[in-house]
């Protein structure tokens, strides 16, 4: 009885570990897309430098306001499916803001 049990925690404990590494990747990704885009690169190639260190299937957006440009990275970390199938998907996201180098 204790077997099973102890199985469906360290799933669920390791579900929890892709979420935080989703978290901090998307971080990355805010933070890689917002330096990119204040360094002068264009929006695309801005967002396409944030993708290559995002999670899979994430959405980055960019604005510019003034002197600083704001970058907000966003993506889904589906549950573990199997018996978790009722747990449901996770929505992580990051802002970041850099300002415009001259």
């Amino acid at each position: 009885m204790a077997v099973p049990l102890l199985v469906a925690v360290t799933i669920g404990l390791v579900w929890l570990l892709s979420v935080g590494a989703a978290q901090v990747r998307t971080v990355d990704a805010a933070r890689e897309t917002a330096r990119a885009a204040a360094r002068g690169e264009d929006e695309a190639a801005a967002v396409a430098r944030g993708l290559t260190v995002a999670p899979p299937g994430s959405r980055i957006t960019v604005a510019t306001s003034g002197d600083t440009v704001t970058a907000r990275a966003s993506g889904q970390v589906d549950g573990p499916g199997g018996l978790f199938g009722f747990l449901p998907a996770v929505e992580v996201h990051a802002d970041a803001v850099a300002a415009v180098e001259p």
